[in-house]
Protein backbone atom coordinates (compact mmCIF):
# COMPACT_ATOMS: atom_id res chain seq x y z
CA UNK A 1 0.00 0.00 0.00
CA UNK A 2 1.23 3.52 -0.97
CA UNK A 3 -1.32 6.10 -0.44
CA UNK A 4 0.07 9.97 -1.30
CA UNK A 5 -1.89 12.94 0.62
CA UNK A 6 -0.50 16.25 -0.50
CA UNK A 7 -1.66 20.07 0.84
CA UNK A 8 -2.80 23.09 -1.06
CA UNK A 9 -2.36 22.69 -4.78
CA UNK A 10 -3.25 26.54 -6.10
CA UNK A 11 -2.32 28.17 -9.34
CA UNK A 12 -0.82 31.54 -8.57
CA UNK A 13 -0.42 34.75 -11.42
CA UNK A 14 3.77 33.45 -10.97
CA UNK A 15 3.24 29.66 -11.87
CA UNK A 16 -0.17 29.66 -14.11
CA UNK A 17 1.88 28.55 -17.32
CA UNK A 18 3.27 26.14 -16.34
CA UNK A 19 0.41 24.76 -14.87
CA UNK A 20 -1.44 25.77 -18.05
CA UNK A 21 1.35 23.83 -19.72
CA UNK A 22 1.67 20.74 -17.43
CA UNK A 23 5.47 21.39 -16.57
CA UNK A 24 5.30 19.05 -13.27
CA UNK A 25 9.59 19.19 -14.18
CA UNK A 26 9.29 22.68 -13.48
CA UNK A 27 6.78 23.06 -10.64
CA UNK A 28 7.65 20.65 -8.55
CA UNK A 29 10.90 18.78 -9.86
CA UNK A 30 11.42 15.06 -11.20
CA UNK A 31 12.59 13.50 -7.87
CA UNK A 32 8.93 14.55 -5.92
CA UNK A 33 7.37 13.73 -9.59
CA UNK A 34 8.62 10.17 -9.39
CA UNK A 35 7.55 10.07 -5.69
CA UNK A 36 4.03 10.99 -6.38
CA UNK A 37 3.62 8.64 -9.63
CA UNK A 38 5.04 5.64 -8.26
CA UNK A 39 2.26 5.78 -5.11
CA UNK A 40 -0.81 3.32 -5.69
CA UNK A 41 -3.32 6.52 -5.29
CA UNK A 42 -2.18 10.03 -4.91
CA UNK A 43 -5.05 12.52 -3.12
CA UNK A 44 -4.82 15.96 -3.15
CA UNK A 45 -6.64 19.53 -1.97
CA UNK A 46 -7.63 22.17 -4.95
CA UNK A 47 -8.13 25.08 -3.09
CA UNK A 48 -9.22 27.27 -5.74
CA UNK A 49 -12.35 26.86 -8.61
CA UNK A 50 -11.18 26.22 -12.06
CA UNK A 51 -13.22 28.50 -13.82
CA UNK A 52 -12.46 31.02 -16.78
CA UNK A 53 -14.72 33.95 -15.72
CA UNK A 54 -15.02 35.45 -12.85
CA UNK A 55 -17.65 36.42 -11.04
CA UNK A 56 -17.14 36.59 -7.39
CA UNK A 57 -19.11 36.08 -4.58
CA UNK A 58 -19.29 38.37 -2.05
CA UNK A 59 -17.04 37.61 1.53
CA UNK A 60 -14.26 39.16 3.35
CA UNK A 61 -10.76 37.69 2.01
CA UNK A 62 -9.20 36.85 -1.46
CA UNK A 63 -11.29 35.37 -4.22
CA UNK A 64 -9.08 33.08 -5.78
CA UNK A 65 -9.71 31.81 -9.30
CA UNK A 66 -7.55 29.88 -11.93
CA UNK A 67 -8.36 28.64 -15.62
CA UNK A 68 -9.41 25.52 -16.31
CA UNK A 69 -6.08 24.66 -18.60
CA UNK A 70 -4.80 24.73 -15.21
CA UNK A 71 -5.88 21.11 -14.37
CA UNK A 72 -3.28 20.09 -17.06
CA UNK A 73 -0.46 19.69 -14.18
CA UNK A 74 -3.16 18.23 -12.10
CA UNK A 75 -3.50 15.42 -14.65
CA UNK A 76 0.66 15.36 -15.15
CA UNK A 77 1.14 14.36 -11.54
CA UNK A 78 -1.22 11.65 -11.99
CA UNK A 79 -3.42 12.82 -9.13
CA UNK A 80 -6.51 10.37 -8.41
CA UNK A 81 -8.67 12.44 -5.84
CA UNK A 82 -9.34 16.11 -5.11
CA UNK A 83 -10.89 17.05 -2.50
CA UNK A 84 -12.83 20.32 -3.01
CA UNK A 85 -13.95 21.00 0.89
CA UNK A 86 -12.29 24.26 1.33
CA UNK A 87 -13.37 28.02 2.20
CA UNK A 88 -12.35 28.64 -1.75
CA UNK A 89 -14.07 26.45 -3.92
CA UNK A 90 -17.32 28.93 -4.04
CA UNK A 91 -15.36 31.88 -4.55
CA UNK A 92 -16.31 32.08 -8.05
CA UNK A 93 -20.12 31.46 -6.95
CA UNK A 94 -22.12 28.30 -8.43
CA UNK A 95 -21.22 28.64 -11.80
CA UNK A 96 -17.02 28.44 -10.22
CA UNK A 97 -17.98 25.41 -8.65
CA UNK A 98 -19.66 23.76 -11.52
CA UNK A 99 -16.87 24.99 -14.00
CA UNK A 100 -14.39 22.85 -11.55
CA UNK A 101 -16.58 19.66 -11.21
CA UNK A 102 -17.16 19.44 -14.71
CA UNK A 103 -13.03 20.35 -15.51
CA UNK A 104 -12.10 17.55 -13.25
CA UNK A 105 -14.83 14.98 -14.55
CA UNK A 106 -13.81 15.71 -18.45
CA UNK A 107 -10.04 15.07 -17.10
CA UNK A 108 -11.08 11.33 -15.15
CA UNK A 109 -10.24 13.10 -11.60
CA UNK A 110 -12.41 12.40 -8.44
CA UNK A 111 -13.53 14.89 -6.29
CA UNK A 112 -15.26 14.61 -2.84
CA UNK A 113 -16.69 17.48 -0.29
CA UNK A 114 -18.99 19.06 -2.22
CA UNK A 115 -22.46 18.83 -3.63
CA UNK A 116 -25.71 20.26 -4.49
CA UNK A 117 -26.66 19.72 -0.87
CA UNK A 118 -25.45 18.74 2.37
CA UNK A 119 -26.78 15.25 2.25
CA UNK A 120 -24.59 15.58 -1.26
CA UNK A 121 -21.09 17.32 -0.40
CA UNK A 122 -20.82 14.87 2.87
CA UNK A 123 -20.76 11.63 0.41
CA UNK A 124 -17.48 9.61 1.08
CA UNK A 125 -14.76 7.88 -1.48
CA UNK A 126 -14.23 4.55 -0.72
CA UNK A 127 -11.29 2.54 -2.66
CA UNK A 128 -9.74 -0.43 -2.77
CA UNK A 129 -5.83 -0.38 -2.12
CA UNK A 130 -3.66 -4.21 -1.68
CA UNK A 131 -7.11 -5.70 -0.49
CA UNK A 132 -8.11 -3.13 2.40
CA UNK A 133 -11.13 -0.93 1.74
CA UNK A 134 -10.01 2.61 2.40
CA UNK A 135 -12.92 6.08 3.09
CA UNK A 136 -12.24 9.00 2.64
CA UNK A 137 -14.13 11.56 4.00
CA UNK A 138 -13.58 15.75 3.55
CA UNK A 139 -15.45 17.81 5.58
CA UNK A 140 -14.83 22.22 6.14
CA UNK A 141 -15.01 25.02 8.79
CA UNK A 142 -18.11 27.42 8.38
CA UNK A 143 -16.81 30.11 6.30
CA UNK A 144 -18.42 31.25 2.89
CA UNK A 145 -18.19 27.95 1.07
CA UNK A 146 -20.37 26.11 2.57
CA UNK A 147 -23.52 24.09 1.48
CA UNK A 148 -26.94 23.77 2.96
CA UNK A 149 -29.53 21.84 2.92
CA UNK A 150 -30.73 23.07 -0.75
CA UNK A 151 -27.68 24.70 -1.60
CA UNK A 152 -24.52 23.40 -3.52
CA UNK A 153 -21.43 23.91 -1.72
CA UNK A 154 -18.63 22.35 0.49
CA UNK A 155 -19.50 19.68 3.55
CA UNK A 156 -19.19 21.70 6.67
CA UNK A 157 -17.80 20.03 9.90
CA UNK A 158 -20.81 19.49 12.16
CA UNK A 159 -20.24 17.45 15.53
CA UNK A 160 -23.98 16.46 15.52
CA UNK A 161 -23.36 14.81 11.89
CA UNK A 162 -20.20 14.60 10.97
CA UNK A 163 -19.10 11.90 13.75
CA UNK A 164 -21.92 9.65 12.85
CA UNK A 165 -20.69 9.86 9.07
CA UNK A 166 -17.47 8.23 10.13
CA UNK A 167 -19.00 5.74 12.38
CA UNK A 168 -20.84 4.67 9.05
CA UNK A 169 -18.09 4.47 6.87
CA UNK A 170 -15.60 2.52 9.25
CA UNK A 171 -18.55 0.15 9.06
CA UNK A 172 -17.80 -0.17 5.22
CA UNK A 173 -14.07 0.21 5.62
CA UNK A 174 -10.58 -1.29 7.15
CA UNK A 175 -8.93 2.23 6.76
CA UNK A 176 -10.71 5.68 7.42
CA UNK A 177 -8.72 8.97 6.05
CA UNK A 178 -10.92 12.45 6.87
CA UNK A 179 -9.51 15.15 5.40
CA UNK A 180 -10.52 18.30 7.71
CA UNK A 181 -9.94 22.17 6.07
CA UNK A 182 -9.75 23.60 9.80
CA UNK A 183 -7.60 25.27 12.21
CA UNK A 184 -6.08 29.10 12.60
CA UNK A 185 -3.76 30.30 9.67
CA UNK A 186 0.14 30.25 10.34
CA UNK A 187 -0.42 28.79 13.85
CA UNK A 188 1.31 25.60 14.14
CA UNK A 189 -0.62 23.91 17.11
CA UNK A 190 -4.12 23.15 17.32
CA UNK A 191 -7.04 25.50 19.95
CA UNK A 192 -8.48 23.29 22.67
CA UNK A 193 -11.65 22.77 20.36
CA UNK A 194 -9.54 21.78 17.23
CA UNK A 195 -8.12 18.93 19.29
CA UNK A 196 -11.44 17.97 21.23
CA UNK A 197 -12.85 17.88 17.60
CA UNK A 198 -10.37 15.96 16.27
CA UNK A 199 -9.99 13.59 18.80
CA UNK A 200 -13.78 13.14 18.58
CA UNK A 201 -13.59 11.96 14.88
CA UNK A 202 -10.84 8.98 16.08
CA UNK A 203 -13.15 7.84 18.44
CA UNK A 204 -15.56 7.20 15.97
CA UNK A 205 -13.20 4.98 14.43
CA UNK A 206 -11.23 7.75 11.86
CA UNK A 207 -7.64 6.43 11.46
CA UNK A 208 -5.92 9.42 10.20
CA UNK A 209 -7.08 13.01 10.39
CA UNK A 210 -5.60 15.67 8.10
CA UNK A 211 -6.21 19.40 9.29
CA UNK A 212 -4.94 21.06 5.50
CA UNK A 213 -5.85 25.08 6.55
CA UNK A 214 -3.12 26.77 8.17
CA UNK A 215 -0.80 27.31 5.70
CA UNK A 216 2.20 25.76 7.99
CA UNK A 217 3.27 22.47 9.26
CA UNK A 218 1.79 22.21 12.46
CA UNK A 219 2.39 18.94 15.05
CA UNK A 220 1.05 15.58 15.41
CA UNK A 221 -1.12 13.64 17.64
CA UNK A 222 -1.08 9.70 18.49
CA UNK A 223 -4.06 9.50 19.93
CA UNK A 224 -6.16 5.85 20.08
CA UNK A 225 -5.68 3.91 17.33
CA UNK A 226 -5.32 7.14 14.67
CA UNK A 227 -3.14 9.80 14.10
CA UNK A 228 -3.97 13.50 13.90
CA UNK A 229 -2.25 15.74 11.93
CA UNK A 230 -2.40 19.16 13.10
CA UNK A 231 -1.47 21.32 9.98
CA UNK A 232 0.32 19.86 6.82
CA UNK A 233 1.27 23.37 5.31
CA UNK A 234 0.94 24.36 1.61
CA UNK A 235 2.04 21.39 -1.16
CA UNK A 236 2.47 24.95 -4.33
CA UNK A 237 0.58 28.09 -3.41
CA UNK A 238 3.18 30.95 -3.84
CA UNK A 239 0.55 33.55 -2.40
CA UNK A 240 3.26 34.39 0.93
CA UNK A 241 6.87 34.66 1.34
CA UNK A 242 6.58 34.44 5.33
CA UNK A 243 8.16 31.43 6.97
CA UNK A 244 5.08 29.56 7.59
CA UNK A 245 4.23 29.18 3.80
CA UNK A 246 7.61 27.83 3.00
CA UNK A 247 7.59 24.45 4.14
CA UNK A 248 5.09 21.33 3.97
CA UNK A 249 4.56 17.54 4.67
CA UNK A 250 3.70 14.93 2.01
CA UNK A 251 2.23 12.24 3.99
CA UNK A 252 2.72 8.93 3.23
CA UNK A 253 0.26 5.81 3.77
CA UNK A 254 1.93 2.42 3.58
CA UNK A 255 1.58 -1.04 4.57
CA UNK A 256 -0.17 -1.78 7.78
CA UNK A 257 -1.66 1.69 7.88
CA UNK A 258 1.92 3.34 9.09
CA UNK A 259 2.46 6.99 8.33
CA UNK A 260 5.18 8.97 7.22
CA UNK A 261 6.01 12.27 6.31
CA UNK A 262 8.11 13.33 3.11
CA UNK A 263 9.18 17.30 4.02
CA UNK A 264 9.25 19.80 1.30
CA UNK A 265 10.52 23.24 0.31
CA UNK A 266 8.78 26.13 -1.15
CA UNK A 267 11.57 27.35 -4.37
CA UNK A 268 10.55 31.04 -5.24
CA UNK A 269 7.04 29.84 -7.50
CA UNK A 270 8.00 26.19 -7.08
CA UNK A 271 8.54 23.26 -5.04
CA UNK A 272 10.60 20.76 -4.38
CA UNK A 273 11.49 17.53 -1.72
CA UNK A 274 13.91 18.96 0.92
CA UNK A 275 17.73 18.53 0.75
CA UNK A 276 18.61 16.68 4.07
CA UNK A 277 19.84 19.35 6.57
CA UNK A 278 16.44 21.45 5.67
CA UNK A 279 14.57 18.00 5.80
CA UNK A 280 16.04 16.92 9.03
CA UNK A 281 15.30 20.31 10.51
CA UNK A 282 12.25 20.32 9.36
CA UNK A 283 10.78 16.90 11.12
CA UNK A 284 13.07 17.87 14.25
CA UNK A 285 10.47 20.94 14.91
CA UNK A 286 7.53 19.04 13.51
CA UNK A 287 8.44 16.42 16.49
CA UNK A 288 9.54 19.31 19.20
CA UNK A 289 5.86 20.50 19.00
CA UNK A 290 4.36 17.30 18.52
CA UNK A 291 5.89 16.34 21.96
CA UNK A 292 4.25 19.29 23.70
CA UNK A 293 0.77 18.14 22.88
CA UNK A 294 1.19 15.44 25.19
CA UNK A 295 1.18 18.22 28.20
CA UNK A 296 -2.36 20.03 27.46
CA UNK A 297 -1.51 22.82 29.73
CA UNK A 298 1.06 23.53 26.61
CA UNK A 299 -2.05 23.58 24.45
CA UNK A 300 -3.85 26.59 26.49
CA UNK A 301 -0.40 28.40 26.86
CA UNK A 302 -0.07 28.53 22.96
CA UNK A 303 -3.67 29.65 22.37
CA UNK A 304 -3.43 32.33 25.28
CA UNK A 305 -0.45 33.36 23.14
CA UNK A 306 -2.16 33.25 19.78
CA UNK A 307 -5.29 35.49 21.44
CA UNK A 308 -2.69 38.17 22.85
CA UNK A 309 -1.39 38.30 19.70
CA UNK A 310 -5.24 38.98 17.46
CA UNK A 311 -6.57 40.78 20.31
CA UNK A 312 -6.46 43.96 18.99
CA UNK A 313 -6.86 42.85 15.37
CA UNK A 314 -10.11 41.32 16.48
CA UNK A 315 -11.48 43.67 19.13
CA UNK A 316 -10.67 47.06 16.92
CA UNK A 317 -12.02 45.09 13.44
CA UNK A 318 -15.63 44.26 15.49
CA UNK A 319 -15.83 48.47 15.72
CA UNK A 320 -14.80 48.89 12.16
CA UNK A 321 -11.48 51.07 13.54
CA UNK A 322 -9.98 51.85 10.36
CA UNK A 323 -6.22 52.06 10.96
CA UNK A 324 -4.73 54.36 8.39
CA UNK A 325 -1.38 55.70 8.03
CA UNK A 326 -1.82 58.68 10.49
CA UNK A 327 -3.60 55.81 12.87
CA UNK A 328 -0.43 53.84 12.62
CA UNK A 329 1.80 56.85 13.25
CA UNK A 330 0.11 58.02 16.71
CA UNK A 331 0.00 54.49 18.40
CA UNK A 332 3.34 53.87 17.54
CA UNK A 333 4.41 57.07 19.09
CA UNK A 334 2.29 56.13 22.23
CA UNK A 335 3.48 52.69 22.40
CA UNK A 336 0.13 51.41 21.84
CA UNK A 337 -1.32 53.40 24.41
CA UNK A 338 -3.95 54.79 21.46
CA UNK A 339 -5.33 51.08 20.98
CA UNK A 340 -5.37 50.34 24.45
CA UNK A 341 -7.59 53.14 25.55
CA UNK A 342 -9.95 53.01 22.15
CA UNK A 343 -10.34 48.91 23.48
CA UNK A 344 -10.70 49.95 27.34
CA UNK A 345 -13.55 52.47 26.46
CA UNK A 346 -15.23 50.64 24.51
CA UNK A 347 -15.15 47.16 25.64
CA UNK A 348 -16.05 48.51 28.98
CA UNK A 349 -18.05 45.71 31.44
CA UNK A 350 -21.32 46.04 30.19
CA UNK A 351 -20.68 45.61 26.09
CA UNK A 352 -17.93 43.10 26.72
CA UNK A 353 -20.09 40.69 28.37
CA UNK A 354 -23.35 41.16 26.44
CA UNK A 355 -20.73 40.60 23.00
CA UNK A 356 -19.78 37.58 24.64
CA UNK A 357 -23.03 36.13 25.13
CA UNK A 358 -24.14 36.86 21.35
CA UNK A 359 -20.82 34.91 20.42
CA UNK A 360 -20.61 32.14 23.59
CA UNK A 361 -24.74 30.90 24.05
CA UNK A 362 -25.99 28.55 21.06
CA UNK A 363 -28.86 30.58 21.20
CA UNK A 364 -27.61 34.17 20.55
CA UNK A 365 -25.29 33.22 18.43
CA UNK A 366 -27.39 30.83 16.13
CA UNK A 367 -29.83 33.44 15.83
CA UNK A 368 -27.27 36.39 15.18
CA UNK A 369 -25.82 34.62 12.72
CA UNK A 370 -29.14 33.84 11.20
CA UNK A 371 -30.12 37.09 11.20
CA UNK A 372 -26.39 38.16 9.52
CA UNK A 373 -26.72 35.96 6.44
CA UNK A 374 -30.59 37.36 6.21
CA UNK A 375 -29.00 41.05 5.48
Amino acid sequence: MNIIIGADLVPTKSNIELFEKGDVDTLIGRELTDIIRSADYRIFNLEVPLVNESSPIKKCGPNLIAPTQCISAYKAMEIDLLTLANNHILDQGIKGLDSTIKTLKKADISYIGVGNSIKDASKPKIINCEGKKIGIYACVEHEFTVATEKESGANPIDLLETPDHIVELKKQCDYVIVLYHGGKEQYRYPSPNLQKTCRKLVEKGADLVVCQHSHCIGCREEYLQGTIVYGQGNFLFDDEENEYWQTSLLIMISDDFEVKYIPLKKNKNTVRVAKENEAKNILEQFNIRSEELTDSKKVGQHYDELAEYYKNFYLLNIMKIKRGLLYRIINKLTKGLLEKTIIDAAYNSTYKYTLRNYVECEAHSELVLHILKKL
